[in-house]
């Protein structure tokens, strides 16, 4: 099964129900470079390139009964060699 959130295409994903838990992966599963806490109390883990290798959604069925859809924030980011020309200046 895949879930598309976004732009980002998740193709593993798994679903605690006892925990109301859901774990979304992009690709095999791999250690972070990094997380980050979403303001909504989600976890969204990246690669060393900064794209997302993984979501977990926390209360997943209950946010979907109490609002109809799933709201989560995840960050863009820019990589220091993207911006490293630009603030160097010309």
């Amino acid at each position: 099964m895949t879930i598309t959130i976004g732009a980002i295409q998740f193709d593993h994903v798994d679903y605690d129900a006892e925990a109301d838990v859901l774990y979304l992966r992009v690709g095999e599963q791999r250690l972070p470079a990094e997380s980050y806490g979403t303001p909504e109390g989600h976890d969204v883990r990246y690669a060393e390139d900064g794209s997302v290798i993984g979501v977990t959604i926390v209360n997943a069925r209950w946010l979907i009964e109490r609002d109809g859809e799933l709201q989560i924030t995840i960050p863009s980011r820019a990589s220091g060699e993207t911006l490293s020309p630009v603030l160097a200046g010309n």
